[in-house]
């Protein structure tokens, strides 16, 4: 579970509906409305506003009594498969061992009564464990517990089909909770955790069918492991490694520490939509040695100031992006919703810089350059061919690599006011680029062969976009930088249809 971090060769509670101002009634040159930010963004106050739970046992139900110490453990053992537990307000807690914790068995639903708080004590480093599928946790509190790094407290151990609602996850180390293949996770707070809100990683993946909706997830990675371990690649909202089929919509994602949402390795068919990011340190959205997504109708606003600042004082020439997809693409030979990467419809307002697609000519199967834990593409079954000669000539040549291709960037609207930002350079760019490519010394993608391909021959594409504040664009490799114009002209032609503004009204 490694990421590359950034690039290596280069020095249902209540939902409150924001609407968004409409934008002015300039049109695009072919005459077609501008896009605009006419829809409306919920966001998910759930941590404000949580639901509340039954205030009495349902027929059937197994009381929960927070006086007895272990009791929704060994009430839990002494259960049948497909038994509802009812915890009653108060806190519960269990014995006072590291490993002690509650192993559901198949079916189980576990519902909290207002101010039902399961608390770890800083002592249990599990709340929720086993492999039982189809465990449900509602209205529930979850806090306290230690989780080790890379782990989680609730589905620790990534079991199948559970559906996690209404409930706050708060104040854990580790990820507040795990994901297995068909979880629903829905209008919950996931805040304050030490690594995750949640850590999307089932071993042996692909984790399938994941749906995240209506959630308010924020404030996580308070124990800062990027410090910890720098490059480790291994903090944020949420994390998603080799996910295939993800819903992820509605929610609130703002005030992380490091990326709001950052799917890493081999994920697939993700759709992004209706989300409102903003205030995350770092990027709102990471997409990385990925395939196939759409990402629309997202409300992205304020994000990477912390992150982006860092990254110009240290004088990185890199277009430190908000929604920065890194070595991912459009991918037809994998099954998805979509053939694409797809990003429209979106409001990008007074982030520090935009969309950057980057491909790293040094990053490919068997390349020492590869920090993906040894990783793949998808593309390839036999690793062990991806090396010299056989990766120098077709289909090995572009399957041993992720490419950024098929990228399809449209009825955006870029907004930036550097007052705003409070910034003076660095944070003004759209990029597609790519590093020369010198290592190891047997890749043939060694020169200008990568960032000729992303920028000119993938099939990456800007158009019938807005723009408003002093943007910039970086072509081919971090020293071209270009105005609109440039940018339009030839050999880059991107943004046809586009329109710019140095403000709103202009």
């Amino acid at each position: 579970m490694r990421s590359e971090g950034r690039r290596r060769a280069l020095p249902a509670a209540p939902l409150v509906l924001v609407l968004l101002a409409a934008t002015g009634c300039e049109s695009t040159p072919d005459s077609r409305p501008e896009p605009t930010a006419a829809w409306s963004t919920p966001v998910a106050r759930v941590c404000a506003e949580p639901g509340a739970g039954p205030s009495g046992a349902p027929a059937g139900a197994v009381t929960v009594d927070p006086s007895v110490t272990g009791d929704v453990a060994a009430k839990t053992r002494n259960s049948p498969p497909h038994t509802t537990f009812w915890l009653r307000p108060g806190t519960h807690r269990l014995a006072a061992d590291r490993y002690a914790q509650v192993v559901p068995k198949t079916g189980n639903v576990y519902l909290g009564a207002p101010g039902a708080v399961l608390d770890g004590r800083k002592t249990n480093q599990y709340a929720f464990g086993g492999t039982a599928r189809d465990v449900t946790l509602r209205h529930l509190t979850v806090q306290g517990f230690v989780a080790p790094h890379d782990e989680g407290v609730v589905n620790h151990d990534s079991a199948d089909g559970w559906v996690i609602e209404h409930s706050t996850i708060q104040n854990n180390s580790g990820a507040g909770l795990m994901a297995g293949a068909r979880q629903r996770v829905r209008a919950n707070c996931l805040r304050a955790n030490g690594q995750y809100g949640m850590n999307a990683y089932k071993a042996g993946g692909p984790l399938r069918d994941l749906v995240v909706e209506g959630n308010e997830i924020t404030g996580n990675n308070t124990d800062d492991w990027e410090r910890k371990r720098p490059g480790c690649g291994c903090t944020g909202g949420v994390k998603f490694w080799s996910v295939d089929g993800a819903d992820i919509r509605g929610n609130w994602v703002h005030d992380n520490r490091g990326a709001g949402l950052w799917a890493d390795t081999n994920n697939n068919d993700f759709r992004i939509e209706e989300n409102v990011l903003e205030a995350n340190d770092g990027a709102a959205l990471i997409y990385e040695t990925s395939y196939n997504a759409v990402v629309r109708e997202n409300t992205i606003r304020r994000n990477n100031w912390v992150e982006g600042r860092k990254s110009a004082d240290r004088g990185d020439s890199f277009p430190f992006a908000t929604v920065y997809v890194s070595e991912s693409g459009g991918e037809p030979r994998i099954p998805a919703r979509t053939d694409r990467i797809e990003i429209h419809r979106n409001v990008l307002e007074d982030n520090w810089s935009g969309i950057t697609l980057w491909e790293n000519a040094d990053r490919f199967c068997n390349s020492p350059a590869n920090t993906s834990s040894g990783d793949c593409t998808l593309l390839v079954k036999d690793t062990g061919r991806c090396t010299r000669p056989e990766i120098a000539t077709a289909p090995l040549y572009a399957d041993c690599r992720w490419r950024t291709q098929r990228v399809d960037i449209h009825d955006n609207r870029f907004v930036l006011d550097k007052s705003v930002v409070d910034c003076a350079v660095k944070c003004d760019r759209m990029a597609v680029l790519a590093n020369y490519g010198t290592y190891p010394d047997w890749s043939p993608y060694q020169g200008e062969r990568v960032a000729e391909a992303i920028t000119l021959e993938q099939h990456n594409r800007w158009h019938d976009n807005v723009y408003i504040g002093p943007w910039k664009f970086v072509a081919h490799d971090p020293s071209r930088v270009l105005d609109s114009a440039q940018w339009q002209g030839a050999p880059y032609r991107q943004d046809a249809g586009s329109t710019f503004r140095a403000r709103d009204g202009g």
